[in-house]
């Protein structure tokens, strides 16, 4: 019985860790736009196609498949970094691709809806 219990709360554990870990923190839009609006880096990780239908006034384009060979465009490792997709998935990839290389102060504002 309690080696039950044991398995239960170790299983527990694990699921709020697995949690914490894959589960991407969003900055809202109005504090995206103050970022960028005091200095920070603006950056669609969509498609070319995506982009050209319509993007974000003042936003870079890095596709998310291209980002790890275009790091250098973004400069300063500790200048912020605003990241955007189309729902969300792919900014959270960009963002700990980014943290991975170095980046500091990288935010995930998830879908461009929310600009």
């Amino acid at each position: 019985m309690i080696s039950k219990i044991i398995l239960v709360i170790l299983a527990l554990i694990v699921v709020f860790v697995l949690y914490q870990r894959f589960t991407a923190v969003r900055i809202s839009g109005s504090d995206a736009r103050s970022l960028v609006a005091e200095g920070a880096i603006l950056v669609d990780v969509r498609s070319p196609g995506e982009f050209s239908g319509g993007h974000i006034e003042g936003a870079i384009s890095i596709p998310i498949q291209e980002l790890g060979g275009r790091t250098e465009e973004l400069g300063d490792k500790s200048r912020p970094i605003v990241l955007y997709c189309q729902s969300g998935a792919r900014s959270a990839m960009a963002k700990r691709l980014l943290e991975s290389k170095g980046f500091a102060d990288v935010h995930d504002m998830g879908s461009m809806g929310s600009w």
